[in-house]
């Protein structure tokens, strides 16, 4: 590592917490209206935005980069009046923050319960995605959370502008600017200073591929909150209704490919394997590669890939779709239990006890009924935004909004109460 970045971002590090420091005094009201400043600076430099946007696509281009990478590189004005509607959105979510709950009377006499507090200071490290940078910053400041940015560096132009405006806006509010910072360097090094600086930093987030989730929980002196993969699955059941079922799995697949909620392997009821041909035609129309079991592949003669072992446990990110004809929802879930990364699964039934045993046996982030896996997202939820979606089961499981943000800890009211 060199020193200049250890120097930089040792600095950050210092300063987030001193930041944190003077977030966890300022009142909701303040938090809100730096959320509504960063969305009016924002506005203002939409344009200047977009072009940094289109510097790293067009540098994305000529380094190569896949199609999938590009797709989430990309930061569309759309994609800005969404990122604009998340911070109004999280700004008018409740104040989790000092919120006491559970209170209750001890045979002592004192009254114990517990309240919710921020985390200090959160590691953000993420890949592509430049609407990452402002999701992650206003939920941690909404929570009461500093937060050090370090996007990829194929994101490096918009993710320093975004950056800006993160400044101005809370600047703008009366907050310090290094309540959320965008590491300003693209050295790995820095990677490697965030992840060992825990005198500095409470949490660290990592959201990108497998490769850089694997490395930052391997190496992290920080306690880390993170998902390996999304092999998400949708089940179409013998009671499924078609109309339904085709629409999901059409959905779940193709409304957009590159995130980690898009179904990867269709499981399909044996009962129902005469609609396949039409939803097969369906995902290929759309430029969907349709890879079948031996079952499905004799079920819909346009399947002409086979699915291999190593395909039940991949996440494309890619219009590539792995399909597999099952007995019933037990060999579904069994399937499921053994390939799946505990993301998120979908059934289309229209049984209701058969949705209800899926719904509490499998062991995902998120169970769905009857829709799309597209729908695994923190502002589909309410959340305003999320910062991940984890798939472990400690402190925060599936998106993670502001609860999984804050830690709680325990109040103790008593009138000279002394123990016996």
């Amino acid at each position: 590592m060199t020193m200049d970045v250890q120097e930089v971002m040792t600095e950050m590090g210092r300063s987030a917490r001193a930041a944190a420091r003077v977030l966890a005094s300022c009142s909701v009201e303040q938090r809100n209206e730096a959320l509504l400043q960063i969305r009016a600076a924002i506005a203002a430099d939409r344009h200047a935005i977009l072009a940094a946007n289109e510097m790293d696509l067009e540098q994305g281009r000529e380094s190569g980069l896949e199609a999938a990478l590009l797709d989430r590189l990309a930061l569309t004005p759309a994609q800005l009046d969404v990122l604009e509607q998340g911070l109004s959105q999280v700004a008018a979510l409740p104040d989790p923050i000092g919120a006491i709950s559970d209170m209750r009377q001890m045979p002592s006499g004192i009254d114990v319960g517990t309240m919710r507090v921020p985390l200090g200071v959160i590691g953000m490290i993420y890949e592509s995605r430049p609407n990452v940078t402002i999701e992650a910053a206003s939920l941690c400041l909404k929570a009461g959370n500093a937060v050090i940015l370090r996007g990829g560096s194929e994101a490096i132009q918009c993710n320093k502008r975004l950056g800006d405006s993160l400044a101005a806006g809370l600047s703008a509010a009366g907050l310090p600017a290094e309540v959320a910072q965008v590491v300003p360097v693209v050295d790995r090094a820095a990677v490697r200073a965030l992840l060992t600086m825990p005198e500095c930093v409470d949490m660290v987030v990592p959201r990108g591929g497998k490769g850089l989730i694997e490395r930052v929980a391997a190496e992290s002196k920080v306690p880390v909150l993170a998902h390996l993969d999304g092999v998400c699955h949708v089940y179409i059941d013998a009671d499924a209704d078609r109309d339904k079922a085709h629409r999901i799995a059409l959905n779940a697949k193709t409304q957009r490919y590159g995130t980690c909620n898009t179904m990867e392997t269709l499981l399909m009821a044996k009962a129902q394997a005469d609609m396949l041909p039409d939803l097969v035609t369906a995902l290929q129309s759309e430029g969907v590669e349709v890879r079948g079991c031996e079952a499905s592949r004799q079920a819909a003669p346009d399947i002409t890939v086979d699915a291999v072992e190593a395909d039940w446990s991949t996440e494309y990110l890619a219009p590539i779709l792995s399909v597999k004809l099952v007995d019933d929802v037990d060999e579904a879930m069994s399937h499921i239990a053994r390939y799946g990364s505990n993301h998120t699964e979908s059934i289309v039934t229209e049984n209701a006890s058969t949705a209800e045993r899926f719904l509490r046996e499998v062991d995902s982030g998120s169970v769905m009924h009857n829709a799309s896996t597209r729908f695994a997202d923190g502002f589909e939820y309410g959340l305003g935004a999320e910062i991940g979606i984890s798939t472990g089961k400690l402190h925060a499981r599936g998106p993670v909004g502001l609860e999984g943000l804050t830690s709680r800890k325990y109040i103790v009211k008593g009138d000279g109460h002394i123990r016996q």
